[in-house]
């Protein structure tokens, strides 16, 4: 074969591979086709915090007053007390709100107040505290209206009392309820509304609430009972009267 024809069968066979080698390349760095009707993933957008404000009235609200037997309660009475009476006799009031009810999961607390309306007293301004109550308690079907609130009446079955959790069977720890010793939140009280403003311990009390609602009890009110002559009568939840029950205001954030 003559030296021209050789020249040029390899100068052939040399293109031929150069253009296999280029579609090969191409192949390789050429992005993957979609599939018709088929489109990328794309991330949701975020949903955004929004704040929100809800105020609740309480799940249940009682009055420990104190005896040796557990007798006495006022479970469906429209009055709860805090105090110390004229013969000295201590009263200590529960209250308790389903803060997971009406507020969702995950939410962020934010700002907590609490409103109870005083609608007797025979003393001047005195400091009462809130503290966190470490047992479960009950609300019976007591009632010893108006004129006898002060002083209880007859215990009926689920009331709590200065002994019981739910009469009759089931017992505080301690007489006069199981509660922390340090307080959540103090305030100084008169007459008319009292308030407990938004406190850090009272902030993180209602989120521990929202968060763990099995071990939400609630709080005892509990006042000065160091001398007597200072109790207090506040309207429970039974009262008729809507703007002077008690409210728990929160302040919370969600992305719901």
């Amino acid at each position: 074969m003559r030296r021209s024809t050789l020249l040029l069968l390899g100068l052939a066979l040399a293109s031929s591979a150069a253009a296999q080698d280029s579609a090969a390349l191409s192949q390789t760095t050429k992005p993957a086709a979609v599939p018709s009707g088929r489109h990328r993933a794309v991330a949701p957008p975020a949903i955004p915090i929004v704040s929100k404000t809800v105020v609740l009235t309480p799940l249940k609200d009682n009055t420990l007053y104190q005896s040796t037997d557990g007798s006495v309660s006022n479970g469906a009475g429209a009055r709860i007390f805090v105090g110390m009476t004229a013969v000295f006799q201590p009263r200590r009031a529960l209250i308790a709100f389903d803060v997971a009810a009406q507020i969702p999961a995950g939410s962020t607390i934010t700002h907590v107040t609490l409103v109870l309306h005083v609608s007797a007293t025979v003393t001047s301004t005195v400091s009462i505290e809130l503290h966190r109550v470490t047992a479960n308690w009950g609300q019976g079907s007591s009632d010893a209206g108006d004129a006898r609130g002060g002083f209880g009446s007859q215990s009926q079955a689920g009331d709590a009392t200065w002994i019981h959790t739910f009469f009759p069977d089931r017992r505080w720890i301690t007489p006069g309820g199981d509660f922390d010793a340090a307080a959540d939140a103090s305030a100084p009280v008169g007459f008319g509304d009292a308030t407990w403003g938004s406190s850090a311990a009272m902030v993180a009390r209602v989120q521990d609430w929202l968060d763990h609602p099995s071990q939400n009890f609630g709080w005892i009110v509990i006042g000065n009972e160091a001398f007597a002559k200072t109790a207090k009568r506040f309207d429970s939840r039974e009262v008729t009267t809507d703007f002077t029950r008690p409210t728990l205001t929160v302040d919370f954030n969600t992305r719901q």
